[in-house]
Formats: structure tokens, sequence, C-alpha cells
């Protein structure tokens, strides 16, 4: 399986942007889909995640309710909506995907730089 993310970019506080993740290769293998972010200085944290038939997802305390995690199966690709961006938004933001067997996989990453 690979990953590749898009859409990050520099935005205004306030702004808004949406990062796509396309999934190739063993797609049908995929199970569990999420976003992760690391700033400078920081671990990689969890975003978001949501569940192979995107009936169920799971978000990160400090961006519940302002980013919405989806995904179309049938283009393959994964999205996170990221509403009402603060500075502290700023990191590289990476897709990751799990398959059946609980192998991870993950994209290349994608600066998002939020503006105070």
């Amino acid at each position: 399986v690979q990953l590749v993310e898009s859409g990050g970019g520099l935005v205004q506080a306030g702004g808004s942007l949406r990062l796509s993740c396309a999934a190739s290769g063993s797609t049908f293998s995929i199970n569990f889909m999420g976003w992760y972010r690391q700033a400078p200085g920081k671990q990689r944290e969890l975003v978001a995640t949501i569940t192979s038939g995107g009936g169920s997802t799971n978000y990160a305390a400090s961006v519940k309710g302002r980013f919405t995690i989806s995904r179309d199966n049938a283009k393959n690709t994964m999205y996170l909506q990221m509403n009402s961006l603060k500075p502290e938004d700023t990191a590289v933001y990476y897709c990751n995907a799990w398959d059946y067997t609980a192998h991870g996989y993950w994209g290349q990453g994608t600066q998002v730089t939020v503006s105070s």
C-alpha cells in the first residue's frame, strides 16, 4: 500500500484547508485509516481515525469540532477537512493506514502552516 498526501499549505488563523490521502496498491487490504501530525520538537500525535466503512470516527480533543475526517473508498482516498485553524495546528500531517494483518503504512507527510 502506498499513501500520498496533498493539500497542505500556508493559511491564516481562522482559515480552512482540506488534506487528501490517496491510497494505491493493495487498497482492498486497508482497514483503519487516520491522520497524525508532528510539530517541530514534538512527538507525532494522533489527529483523527476512521474505520474501513467510515462509520466510526475518533478525534483528538484538540481538534474535535474543528476537523472532520472522511473517506471515499470508491476513490481510495481519505480526507481531513480542517476549519478554524490555529497556529498550534502547524505541523507536518501524515496519512496512516492499517491493513487486516495489523501492518501499518505511512505517507511522506504534507506541511500545514497556520500564521497568526
